[in-house]
């Protein structure tokens, strides 16, 4: 096996003395892992940090065989490790999709997502500027795994008008007044999760909320204990940031 191909670096554990094994997300090959040589020393370890951008070479004799894996930094977001809230949304994105993603199948939707929400935490000067961003990359992710919410009518009345909140259990909208009665047993659904745009930040932790249930309970069942855990302190920091 041989392929060539630029990727974002997921994951990172070391592997004997010096080595590491990364597992990087490509376009077209999907999540693709590889042992680095000395991927664990002093002088790899910065060029190895989840969120950055490698031209990696994958090589091996067999398909059943780790590949050895080459690489060449191309983009490094190291400095952003450095900024708590920046650290912890790179932990999360890249935690989810390491741990979502099986092997080897292309997800070409997710990787242009996954590059656009780290593109996005490096160019904004503050959290609001990619929070949105990384809302829409959750629910880009369940719906490409086939677990997607359906926002564009209401699941109890299948009109298309005044829709506000999310059903827990269905993963459907509900409208005003389908939801009657019931609305503290729905989630409060955010305008930008349908119009797009900005939003303000009681939205953001709404549409977090939201994702976050779902990818607890369908993609995350059996995986969930170290990546949910990067989304808590994620949310927590977030929520400190704003009170």
């Amino acid at each position: 096996m041989h392929l060539a191909a630029t990727a974002v670096v997921l994951a990172v554990r070391g592997h004997g003395e010096h080595g590491a094994i990364v597992r990087g997300l490509t376009q077209e090959d999907g999540v693709r892992p590889g042992y680095v040589r000395g991927g664990g020393s002093r002088r790899m370890r910065p060029l190895l940090q989840p969120g950055d951008m490698i031209a990696g070479e994958w090589r091996a004799r067999t398909s059943e065989q780790l590949p050895g894996l080459t690489i060449e930094p191309l983009h490094s977001r190291a400095p952003l490790h450095g900024e708590p809230l920046a650290a912890a949304a790179i932990d999360w994105t890249t935690a989810l999709t390491a741990a979502a993603l099986p092997e080897v199948q292309p997800y070409p939707r997710l990787y242009e997502g996954l590059v656009g929400v780290l593109d996005a935490i490096e160019a904004a000067p503050a959290a609001r500027g990619w929070a949105v961003a990384l809302v829409r990359y959750e629910l880009l992710l369940l719906a490409e795994l086939g677990f997607g919410l359906d926002l564009t009518q209401c699941a109890a009345t299948g009109v298309r008008d005044d829709l506000a909140f999310v059903s827990p259990k269905s993963g459907g909208a509900v409208s005003r007044g389908a939801a009657h009665g019931y609305e503290t047993k729905l989630f409060a659904m955010p305008g930008f999760l349908r119009e797009g745009g900005a939003a303000e930040w009681d939205d953001i932790l709404d549409g977090l909320a939201i994702t976050g249930h779902f990818l607890a309970r369908d993609i995350l069942v059996d995986r969930r204990v170290d990546p949910l855990s990067a989304r808590e302190r994620l949310v927590d920091r977030l929520k400190r940031a704003v009170a």
